[in-house]
């Protein structure tokens, strides 16, 4: 279906009916948010670190290039601009709520899934060493060899968190996003060869690799941590976006599939009961 064909539904005349038929995905939304709260106050486990292993940790500490406030603009207020831009233009609060609600899951499911990680595997940063003595005097068990911290225990506990890096994660999972509603908004698949287009998809890519990148260069992470966290943002990303859109290289790739569904359903007289991507009937095929 042409994308010219897209009728105006606003967030006047349809939004009150489709946020409440996805109620229960903005009640899991905010479980999301306080699991994740919780398991950021989990102590995380303490891996062995005996003396000779501090060689690699000694990095020194560093402020973040990429503050967790910055990576919240880049990663979600971004997107959410560019969302909100296409809808000021095409007026579909159907594509409007679903970007909205597939964004806020791929950079909450990926928070998640990276902080029960980050807990259970207990990888020392670089700059551990700092962390742990930051008189510069290491202190030892004298049986086992494992360090015995003498620093701030709300930063010695942040030195166990290093794999995956939560910023590659949060920063892929809202720009791959971005990169996949671009793709189907400009038509990258096309069959045109319009290399431009490619190139406006890869800016989000980039500037997710960009902010991975920081991280290794402030040393709080090794390359391991968000090589691992790039991929866990981009997994999710991807899945989270086909959830609610049809793949860019497809006819309808433009839209969402409850706006296809409602169209359907409105066609043949039938009142529409759901908007979610069950059961799709595309309006040009037959029933």
């Amino acid at each position: 279906m042409p994308e010219s064909q897209l009728a105006t539904h606003t967030i006047k005349s349809h939004g009150a009916k489709v946020a409440k038929i996805h109620l229960h995905d903005w009640l899991i939304l905010l479980l999301l948010i306080v699991i994740y709260v919780i398991l950021n106050r989990i102590e995380p486990f303490h891996r062995f670190v005996g003396e000779w292993m501090l060689t690699d940790l000694r990095y020194p500490m560093k402020d973040n290039t990429v503050p967790s406030w910055a990576l919240l603009i880049i990663a979600i207020l971004l997107p959410l601009v560019v969302i909100l831009a296409y809808y000021i233009k095409q007026k579909d609060i159907y594509d409007f709520h679903h970007a909205i609600l597939g964004l806020l899951y791929s950079f909450l499911i990926t928070a998640v899934i990276t902080e029960v990680i980050k807990n259970g595997v207990g990888r020392p940063r670089p700059d551990f060493f700092w962390r742990c003595f930051p008189n510069g005097k290491g202190v030892f068990d004298p049986i086992t060899s494992d360090v015995m911290c003498t620093g701030d225990k709300s930063v010695i506990k942040e030195g166990y968190k290093s794999f995956p890096s939560g910023h590659a994660s949060g920063s892929f999972a809202g720009l791959t996003f971005l990169a996949w509603y671009l793709s189907g908004k400009i038509k990258v698949f096309d069959r045109k060869g319009h290399v431009a287009k490619l190139c406006i998809v890869f800016l989000p890519i980039l500037m997710a690799a960009m902010v991975a990148v920081s991280r290794v260069d402030d040393y709080w992470h090794h390359w391991q941590d968000v090589f691992a966290g790039g991929l866990i943002g981009t997994i999710i990303a991807s899945f989270c976006y086909l959830q609610f859109f049809p793949p860019p290289y497809d006819a309808d790739g433009w839209g969402p599939y409850a706006y296809f569904h409602m169209l359907a359903e409105s066609q043949n007289g039938a009142e529409v009961p759901s908007t979610t991507n069950n059961d799709i009937i595309s309006p040009s095929q037959p029933e």
